[in-house]
């Protein structure tokens, strides 16, 4: 199966919400997931982005931070091919399996 290579999206905002009180902030969950990704696929390109859903978001990423405010989902809410794969604590291994999903080799 070809890779094809996917981006990855995490939403979030500075101020941690209610439910999310120990867990890391948005931004330092999308430097985790990058850095967990990058060391379990080396050498296969994937973008991470984070987006601030209290900012001005525009085009497609509108609809997603929209619908996490409106919905009041646990944020950071990570985003896979238009699809919410995780709201709140992100699990790696659900990723992962996402990412094999789309040609990618596990390098362990």
């Amino acid at each position: 199966m070809e890779m094809k290579q996917i981006t990855i999206k995490v939403f979030g905002g500075e101020q941690k919400c209610a439910s999310c009180v120990n867990l890391p902030s948005s931004k330092e969950t999308a430097e985790w997931l990058e850095a967990a990704i990058s060391r379990k696929y080396p050498d296969q390109l994937f973008t991470i982005e984070y987006i601030d859903i209290f900012s001005s978001v525009e085009g497609e990423n509108q609809k997603f931070a929209h619908q996490i405010v409106e919905e009041e989902l646990f944020y950071p809410v990570v985003v896979i091919n238009d699809e919410i794969v995780a709201e709140g604590n992100p699990r790696l291994k659900d990723i992962y399996a996402i990412m094999e999903l789309n040609g990618y080799k596990d390098a362990g």
